[in-house]
């Protein structure tokens, strides 16, 4: 918990998340793939002009490293957005970022090299790469609030089960370890925080199926096939009030379940590639979340790629399908 970032003067602090950005870096693409790298720097370079965030979280799958050579430098390029114009930011990987030449350590290695990364080294004996915590503060220096970025991993290591990884039990512990010390630091009072991770928890099925939700969901929730309990003690703990992920390109929803604001991102590369085409159903864009000092709560809206805010219609649990 050793880094800090600081509420403005009006009291606010705002965040944007970049989803699915998978940059590939120049000279290795496929002459078959789009090179989408131009069209995603553009669109993180309008968010950022209207927004004008305190720290961007880029939510996995920064690179699509089994499409390049050189996933280090696909890593670079990636968040050069943010390192050239000084702005603090955060990185959880997806499960695209270590398929290639690089491992997953080597990955997160090449994100604490970074000026202006907010990341810690890893916690020992904690499963993955790129678990920390960051502590938000008031300008008298005392904590206000918390956010947390987990390594969802990639794809099950079990035969029997298949399917995408899940947050495991020594990461949930370290997770409750974190959130009970703040607790006690504020007095018994669960500071208020967020979370950030690439992979849905089975709970955004049930909060698409079960609430009414603001926002799409063309494709269904890839998450686990196994539930580890992350959103149970997320619950227990009682500080987190939202958390965020990236993974499904053609999703962009939020919905409340038990107190916790479970949301998706909207894809900044591309929303949907199907057989050799664009398939956008919306425009790429980032999520923007907007913090109030000594408030439990937050504000959350999508900016697009042309500048404009999504407008996003209500989904009712009673409406048929995915939409």
């Amino acid at each position: 918990m050793a880094k800090k970032l600081t509420f403005r003067e009006d009291g606010t602090f705002v965040i944007v998340q970049f989803s699915d950005t998978e940059f590939i870096s120049e000279g290795d693409y496929d002459p078959d793939t789009p090179d989408f790298n131009a069209e995603a720097r553009a669109t993180m370079e309008t968010v950022i002009a209207h927004e004008k965030p305190d720290l961007i979280v880029f939510a996995g799958d920064v690179t699509a490293s089994a499409r390049g050579i050189d996933p280090r430098e696909s890593f670079r390029q990636a968040v050069a957005v943010a390192e050239e114009k000084g702005i603090p930011w955060a990185a959880v990987f997806g499960n695209h970022d270590s398929e290639g030449a690089v491992t997953r350590n080597e990955m997160n290695e090449e994100q604490l090299a970074h000026r202006y990364t907010v990341s810690e080294p890893d916690p020992p004996h904690v499963s993955g790469f790129g678990n920390y915590s960051v502590t938000l503060t008031e300008k008298d220096g005392a904590a206000c609030a918390a956010l947390y970025f987990l390594d969802s991993g990639d794809y099950s290591q079990l035969p029997s089960v298949g399917g995408y990884d899940w947050i495991r039990r020594d990461q949930i512990d370290w997770y409750v370890t974190e959130s009970r010390k703040r607790t006690i630091a504020a007095g018994g009072v669960p500071l208020p925080s967020l979370a950030f991770f690439h992979i849905p928890l089975p709970e955004y099925r049930e909060v698409w199926e079960t609430t009414t939700c603001l926002g799409h969901c063309f494709e269904g929730v890839s998450s686990p096939r196994l539930n580890s309990g992350m959103f149970a003690a997320m619950v227990e703990m009682g500080d987190i009030m939202g958390t965020f992920v990236g993974h499904d390109h053609a999703n962009d929803f939020s919905g409340e379940l038990h107190g916790i604001r479970l949301c998706y991102g909207r894809s900044t590369r591309y929303v949907s590639y199907v057989d050799g085409a664009r398939n956008d159903r919306f425009k790429t864009g980032g999520r923007v979340i907007r913090l109030r000092a000594g408030e439990r709560g937050f504000d959350t809206w999508i900016r697009q790629n042309d500048g404009t805010i999504a407008e996003l219609r209500a989904h009712r649990p009673n409406e048929e399908g995915i939409r």
